[in-house]
């Protein structure tokens, strides 16, 4: 006895529950440039003008490791962390 079947594909619950992605962020740009003398990114609007994009300063990490003998004779190791930032 012979029985063919055939199965409709399920679709993965998943599936089932996604929605569209929400509308994105729109920049406050449409293109980027790299100014050759300056080597510093320019942003324009859509109409050409230069966005200015706010300043923002640098930071350096420093890290030092001393070691130091415990009582069991094992080296203890310790960081210390710090930044400057202008």
């Amino acid at each position: 006895m012979s029985t063919t079947t055939t199965e409709r594909p399920r679709i993965p619950w998943g599936i089932t529950r996604m929605r569209p992605y929400p509308s994105t962020y729109q920049p406050g740009y449409a293109t980027v440039e790299l100014d050759p003398a300056t080597q510093v990114a320019v942003f324009r609007d859509e109409r050409g003008g230069v966005v200015e994009m706010g300043k923002h300063g640098t930071a350096k990490g420093t890290e030092t490791s001393p070691q130091s003998t415990n009582l069991d004779s094992r080296n203890d190791t310790d960081h210390d962390q710090d930044d400057e930032q202008d």
